[in-house]
């Protein structure tokens, strides 16, 4: 009964902070009442015996989107102030025609999921049998290292596109060129004093996600908090230009790189023999968490270029 009750709580929650999130009458509020959103729906998908989801939503939704979307909060105060334009208003009205669209998404979504036949086993047999051969013993882990291998590497591709594809619209002459932040004595030592535990944790994490929730996912976002701490403490993460190149794309190359050695043993395209799966797989997790954390970290770093073919607006962070 109390299980109900906080459910039923935590989804009217989420529904009145999603509609306060679209009507706050402030930037800033929006962004705050986001990143409160992000924890609560990690806890709803603890919840929902999605552990592996739960962290990855408070590390993204909550951490390092928060962070992300308050630098630009203020880069874009900034440019306000410089050019003497005042904050655009926000009309109530203006959020109908969002809303009306998620309404009539919902709705789709209630239809296609009640449209499902009731009791499909789905493919949690196929994967119950086949996890002896898989090399790890959490099912996460060997269905997006294994078994569907394919869409994770496509998606660290598409990771590394969307770094490039800011860097380019930015006008980025490279990674390095971005001054870090100016911080005080007392952030400075403590980001010395979190870093090392940050890397701690992303190791702990990258080596439970072959038998329990974690993995390369939940490593390289922790891995992006800490560079991005650094960043605003006043140093740099990495402090070579062929480093950065090397980090954001070491986990897609990685891939490439087992695949291809597959091949040339007699194998299929990532097909894992099943006495080297195991290694082979821990080798691409390792990659895929160095270049993820990378990527989260470049991502903020672009942040600070100005546009390309504008003048800046005071985008750097102090």
């Amino acid at each position: 009964m109390i299980g109900m009750l906080l459910d039923g709580l935590l989804a009217v929650t989420l529904v009145a902070l999603a509609w306060r999130v679209l009507h706050a009458p402030e930037l800033f509020e929006s962004v705050v009442i986001f990143i409160t959103l992000g924890l609560l729906m990690a806890i709803a998908w603890a919840r929902l015996s999605a552990p592996d989801i739960a962290l990855a939503e408070a590390s993204i939704g909550a951490g390092l989107t928060g962070v992300l979307l308050l630098d630009t909060l203020r880069a874009l105060h900034r440019g306000w102030e410089n050019d003497a334009v005042r904050e655009p208003e926000r009309p109530w009205r203006a959020g109908w025609p969002a809303v009306a669209a998620t309404g009539v998404l919902a709705v789709v979504l209630c239809v296609a999921v009640l449209a499902v036949p009731g009791g499909s086993p789905g493919l949690v047999a196929e994967v119950r049998e086949r996890m002896p051969d898989s090399g790890v013993s959490q099912p996460v882990t060997a269905v997006l290292l294994n078994f569907r291998g394919y869409d994770t590497w496509l998606e660290l591709g598409v990771l590394l596109i969307a770094v490039i594809g800011v860097l380019s619209l930015r006008g980025a002459p490279g990674l390095t060129a971005a001054p870090p932040g100016q911080a005080g004595a007392l952030l400075s030592w403590l980001a010395r004093l979190l870093v090392p535990v940050v890397v701690l944790v992303a190791g702990y994490l990258l080596w439970l996600g072959s038998s329990a929730a974690g993995g390369a996912f939940q490593a390289g976002v922790v891995l992006g908090a800490g560079g991005v701490l650094l960043w605003l403490a006043g140093h740099r993460p990495v402090t070579r230009e062929w480093q950065w190149k090397l980090l954001l794309a070491i986990g897609f190359f990685c891939f490439f790189a087992v695949g291809v050695g597959l091949m040339a043993g007699g194998q299929l395209l990532l097909e894992f023999p099943v006495g080297w799966a195991g290694p082979l797989i821990m080798l691409i997790e390792t990659g895929a968490a160095l270049s993820i954390g990378g990527t989260m970290t470049a991502l903020f770093i672009g942040l600070h270029f100005p546009v390309a073919g504008k003048p800046s607006g005071g985008a750097h962070t102090g």
